[in-house]
């Protein structure tokens, strides 16, 4: 690495100490999922002990707490996003796999009928391609798919042109979590609207590194998921338009998300309550509200450098390796995906692995793009708050072992 490159990416930060679980551990999957600091432990052991009880059911004090707390919980990520109607935006569900699932048999369901139109982009994850087919394959809407520029963005001038009369929906990643590139949704969502579709955006691997502003956004949904985010699994977020999710009919009947129920007639519960049936992952909201106060006190933006530093050097490093094939743009956020001559990535993946460098090796759960990009699997090393240089350095130091291995 040059001491140009090195410099560029010095850490903003060193924040090892708080993540208990990488000692001695070049930890580089966040985009599958964030290892937890301290404080999100703390907060989910509290939840879980001293402070525990059922939410919105026990007349009893701690019961009343709790209650309280998840609300909380769910106003502090309506703050996180700007949601501009409030807490009455956010709904929780399991991750963003359940949001979408919950928009397409919900909003989809009750809006789109056959011969209609979604559009897509060719990067995306299959969490957000398979529920838009079982919708295809329900009442027969059609799918389109926008391309991608050379450098692995999406073409927003060809998915503006793909959308017609007949689009009814926009869905995308804001954020690719294999190339890193990040979707100009503004300018995606004017264009939605001028056709009055509506635009969904998966946004996973933005949450955890990138301001959110939902109003100058311009969606009309928004997911992301909580392990993403350094917080517990299990627990996501749906973000609606107020006037979108009160038009929207029950996905899931059960307890809480009910008025009256009767064996003749049952009338349901506003959003978002009408959206959360059952007993509802209550120490995950907290969890998760406890991982936004973590990343808030350090600063979305200077996570955003502090990533993008490291992903730039990474990007400075591969490159001396013969043949080494790298993918997406060089302004990648967090994220590089790279192929390595007749090596499969999992074989990388093994040997990096034993070198104590952790990466991701598969399609990445984005197999259409793989077939775009020509190829099987990458490897993937993904950033996150806890990583420093040196993991950049092991990096390069496990691959230049694959490539003595491997010849």
């Amino acid at each position: 690495m040059t001491a140009a490159a090195r410099a560029v990416a010095s850490p903003v930060f060193d924040r090892r100490a708080d993540f208990p679980g990488i000692a001695g551990w070049a930890y580089l999957d966040s985009a599958a999922t964030a290892q937890k600091p301290q404080a999100v432990i703390d907060a989910i052991a509290r939840a879980y002990g001293p402070d525990y009880a059922t939410v919105h059911r026990g007349v009893y004090a701690r019961s009343a707490a709790m209650t309280e707390a998840y609300e909380a919980a769910r106003a502090r990520v309506a703050s996180f996003i700007r949601a501009p109607g409030g807490p009455d935006e956010i709904v929780f569900v399991r991750g963003a796999t359940e949001a979408i699932n919950l928009v397409a048999q919900s909003w989809g369901d009750a809006n789109l009928k056959a011969g209609e139109r979604i559009l897509l982009s060719r990067l995306e994850h299959h969490s957000n391609i398979v529920p838009w087919q079982l919708m295809r394959d329900r009442i027969g809407v059609e799918i389109d798919v926008a391309p991608l520029t050379e450098d692995g963005r999406i073409d927003t001038d060809a998915l503006i042109a793909m959308i017609g009369p007949r689009t009814k929906l926009v869905s995308i990643a804001h954020v690719s979590n294999v190339l890193g590139s990040i979707a100009d949704v503004r300018t995606i969502a004017e264009a939605a609207h001028a056709v009055g579709a509506k635009l969904l955006v998966d946004g996973c691997q933005a949450a955890p590194r990138l301001a959110l502003d939902m109003a100058a956004l311009g969606a009309d949904f928004y997911v992301f998921s909580a392990h993403k985010l350094y917080g517990p699994t299990g627990i996501g977020v749906l973000w609606g338009r107020r006037e979108l999710l009160d038009a929207m009919p029950p996905w899931q009947g059960g307890g809480a998300m009910i008025e009256t129920v009767s064996f003749e007639r049952t009338t349901y519960a506003p959003a978002p309550q009408r959206f959360e049936a059952g007993t509802p992952h209550i120490v995950g909201a907290l969890g998760l509200a406890a991982a936004i106060d973590y990343v808030e006190g350090i600063g979305i933006d200077a996570i955003a450098a502090h990533e993008e530093a490291l992903a730039a050097a990474a990007r400075d490093a591969l490159r001396s390796f013969n043949s080494l094939r790298l993918f997406g743009p060089d302004e990648s956020a967090g994220i590089v995906s790279f192929a390595m001559p007749h090596v499969h990535p999992h074989d990388i993946g093994t040997i990096l692995d034993e070198s104590g460098v952790a990466i991701r090796a598969g399609h990445h759960c984005a197999q259409p793009l793989m077939a775009h990009l020509g190829v099987p699997a990458t490897a993937r090393a993904s950033f996150g708050i806890y990583n420093v240089m040196e993991d950049v350095d092991r990096l390069a130091d496990g691959l230049r072992r694959v490539t003595r291995i491997f010849g």
